[in-house]
């Protein structure tokens, strides 16, 4: 009977990783990881959660849907900041359990609540311990932040 199992639970994984069937794996909260990267550059503009919904919504309209687990409620980017995200190419990891998003930035071009372009604004820098942050200027030289200055 392990034998059976064993086989069956190869043949899903097998099914999964290399078959063509869509089949997005929610964690226990509902929710799917999304990495999210602009189309034009190839930067990484954010990483988010999206529940069946804003999935679902997401490949529906072309634009991007997150839920938000701060907020508990589900939204459309860019409905308050002009930052839309028009949903260019999906794809989904190996195991289909995270999803990386090419999006047509919208508005400013940004995507942080900061007003930055990317979520991804930091570099941690220094010895183990001892370790800081220095602001990166994703056009230009790192500039440090004052506290990593000190």
């Amino acid at each position: 009977m392990a034998d059976v199992l064993a086989s069956s639970a190869s043949a899903a994984k097998q099914t999964l990783e290399e078959g063509g069937v869509f089949s997005p794996r929610f964690d226990r909260d509902g929710l799917i990881v999304c990495v999210t990267r602009d189309a034009g550059s190839g930067e990484v503009l954010m990483l988010a959660y999206m529940n069946e919904q804003a999935l679902r919504l997401t490949l529906e309209t072309g634009f991007v849907h997150y839920w938000s687990r701060s907020r508990g409620r589900l939204w459309r980017k860019g409905d308050t900041s002009g930052q839309t995200q028009k949903l260019l190419e999906m794809r989904v990891d190996c195991d289909q359990d995270a999803l990386l998003l090419i999006v047509e930035p919208g508005g400013d071009g940004g995507a942080c609540h900061t007003g930055r372009r990317s979520c991804f604004y930091r570099r941690v820098s220094g010895p183990p311990g001892a370790d800081s942050l220095v602001f990166v200027d994703a056009a230009g030289p790192a500039i440090a932040s004052d506290e990593a200055a000190r």
